[in-house]
């Protein structure tokens, strides 16, 4: 149980970590590009599953069991604390469009979960 704990504190981290990183790049891109933010919003929903599954499969791999389980609750901390932020900083719920989005987050997460998980215990196989 502790190690599944650590694995997800793991995978928050990096995916906070991440989203801080392409956050970054994104204004930047932003402020000096003549790009607009509609013309991103494949990019970021692209960065997101990406850095989502990322965050998976190091929860996976710091989590060494159950990476389905552990996968979802990564994903799902991440959804909650977006909709937090979003609820009380802006007084705004999610748009249908945005709960989709989510909904993909949080499967690219139990995705990355289950392949982190299978990375570890793969590893584990060869050595033996």
């Amino acid at each position: 149980m502790r190690q599944q704990l650590v694995g997800l504190l793991y995978g928050w981290v990096v995916i906070l970590g991440l989203v801080l990183i392409t956050s970054f790049i994104l204004a930047f891109v932003l402020r000096f590009s003549s790009l607009n933010e509609p013309a991103l919003s494949w990019v970021t929903l692209i960065v997101g599953l990406i850095t989502l599954f990322i965050g998976g499969i190091t929860a996976g791999v710091k989590g060494k069991a159950k990476g389905w389980l552990i996968g979802t609750i990564t994903g799902l901390g991440f959804t909650l604390f977006t909709f937090l932020l979003q609820y009380l900083g802006y007084h705004h719920g999610f748009t249908l469009e945005q709960a989709l989005q989510h909904l993909g987050y949080i499967f690219a997460s139990l995705i990355g979960g289950v392949i982190g998980v299978n990375v570890i215990s793969g590893n584990q196989d060869a050595k033996a």
